[in-house]
C-alpha cells in the first residue's frame, strides 16, 4: 500500500524558517518524481515545487528562491526547506507521488488530487 506522511508543519513568524518531510512507504520511491502542494482557505491546491526522478527541480513564482525541495533515495523522503515565509505561504502543505508532474501551477484541489498519491497534509501558519 503506498503510504505518504507530511511532518514538520507548524506555527512561525513572518521571515521565519520551517522545513517539512515527507516519508513515502509502497512503491519505488527513487522511479517516481516527488511534488509539494499547497492548499488554500479557497480550496485552491498550487503545485509549488518538483522533484523528478533525474534530480531535476522546479518551483513556483511564488515560492521560487525561498522554498528547496530536495530528497533522500537511502530513506524515501523528500524534503522542503523553507525560508524567509510570509503570511501569504498559511496554508496546508501536501507531498505527492506520481510518475511525471507537468509545469507548477494552481488548480481546483478536487480536481488535481485525483492525480498521483497523496500525504494528509501538514498546516503551515504565518503570523506574528
Amino acid at each position: 500500500e503506498v503510504h505518504l506522511e507530511e511532518s514538520g508543519g507548524g506555527l512561525v513568524q513572518p521571515g521565519g524558517s520551517l522545513r517539512l518531510s515527507c516519508t513515502t512507504s509502497g512503491f519505488t520511491f527513487d522511479a517516481f518524481d516527488m511534488g509539494w502542494y499547497r492548499r488554500t482557505p479557497e480550496n485552491r491546491c498550487e503545485l509549488i515545487s518538483t522533484i523528478s526522478d533525474d534530480g531535476t527541480t522546479d518551483y513556483a513564482n511564488s515560492v521560487k528562491g525561498r522554498f528547496t525541495i530536495s530528497q533522500n533515495n537511502a530513506k524515501n523522503t523528500v524534503y522542503l526547506q523553507l525560508t524567509n515565509l510570509k503570511p501569504e505561504d498559511t496554508a496546508v502543505y501536501y507531498c505527492a507521488a506520481d510518475s511525471h508532474f507537468g509545469a507548477t501551477g494552481t488548480w481546483d484541489c478536487s480536481v488535481v488530487s485525483g492525480f498521483g498519491h497523496w500525504g494528509q497534509g501538514t498546516q503551515v501558519t504565518v503570523s506574528s
